[in-house]
């Protein structure tokens, strides 16, 4: 597993075609794969997406449409093999045609040099007659509802077993990582050093093994100075940072064992649900990690979001990481 670290990988392309080769090279094809791709089927997603296919080769692609609404043309092998990516180029039908029938029936790429731009599969495409089936706004479940119950279940990982209420994030015991332990790095933004422990502090973070041994020659942060594609062995909040002992107060549901192999907390523009931090029970005075009196300013950090859409009642939740 790779921690890519936003929502969308509209502002950093290049890196999510990087951290699809890495995990793909993973693979050891003794099983099938299912590979589920983004949502992003417009403008240079389609593009993008035509790159995924050519890079991964699948045997079978599966496209699902709407009633009475076609986001896209069928994705072919044809149009795949025509049709420029964002980072590869489209094979012209006028240079087949340029060649002789008697040569063209004799071609055939190097051996090892296969056409990567000719992909072979079957597409199953899913056209539904029924009406209003997937309609925008019947059914649909934006994707951030779904990202805020996915972090809530897994911080439900963090919850005793024994008890029946929710303890908040001020009653659970952190471990503690000191500085010179993991290297850090803001994944989606630049941020000054100066900066970088208001952006990590009430954080969702990556905890991530590089191969590099971490060397600290000062008593501050290991701060890295690009983002490095590596294996993240799960996730958790930095509660907090305690500066005088150089110490990271982190919660996570990740086993010690593994947690031995961490060396590097990755920061992304992953946002922690609003109701984890504001539904603090059993607190006098003002919520940790909460406050009217910010400077909005700096960077790295910002003011809760507030959501425009609206939700079905059936998609309405209760905020509850059990």
């Amino acid at each position: 597993m790779v921690y890519f670290g936003q929502t969308s990988c509209e502002q950093d392309t290049e890196r999510y075609i990087d951290v699809v080769k890495y995990v793909f090279s993973c693979y050891k094809k003794e099983v099938p794969l299912v590979i589920n791709t983004m949502g992003w089927v417009k403008g240079d997603g389609l593009l993008l997406l035509t790159d995924m296919i050519r890079l991964l080769s699948p045997t079978h692609v599966v496209q699902m449409d709407v009633y009475d609404w076609r986001a896209m043309a069928p994705l072919t092998p044809e149009k795949v093999r025509l049709t420029p990516g964002l980072y590869t180029k489209g094979k012209q039908p006028a240079r087949r045609q340029q060649m002789e029938l008697g040569a063209a029936e004799g071609w055939k790429a190097p051996e090892g040099e296969e056409d990567a731009s000719a992909p072979q599969y079957k597409l199953l495409y899913v056209h539904p007659e029924f009406p209003r089936a997937g309609v925008a706004g019947e059914a649909r479940v934006h994707s951030s509802v779904l990202r805020d119950m996915s972090i809530l279940g897994y911080l439900g990982q963090l919850q005793p077993p024994e008890l029946g209420s929710v303890l908040p994030l001020h009653s659970l015991v952190p471990y503690q990582v000191p500085f010179s332990a993991v290297a850090l790095r803001v994944v989606h933004t630049d941020v000054a050093p100066t900066n970088i422990m208001y952006a990590v502090n009430a954080s969702w973070v990556g905890l991530c093994r590089i191969p590099e041994e971490i060397r600290c020659q000062a008593d501050g942060p290991v701060l890295l100075t690009q983002t490095p594609l590596c294996d993240c062995l799960g996730f958790g909040i930095v509660r907090g940072v305690e500066m005088e002992k150089k110490l990271y107060h982190v919660l996570t549901p990740v086993p010690p064992e593994r947690l031995r192999l961490v060396n590097c907390l990755l920061l992304g523009n992953v946002a922690i649900p609003n109701c984890v931090l504001v539904s603090q029970e059993g607190l006098e005075g003002e919520i940790p990690y909460v406050t009217s009196d910010y400077n909005y300013s700096i960077l790295g950090a910002g003011k809760l979001r507030k959501r425009k859409h609206f939700k079905r009642r059936e998609h309405m939740f209760q905020c509850d990481y059990t």
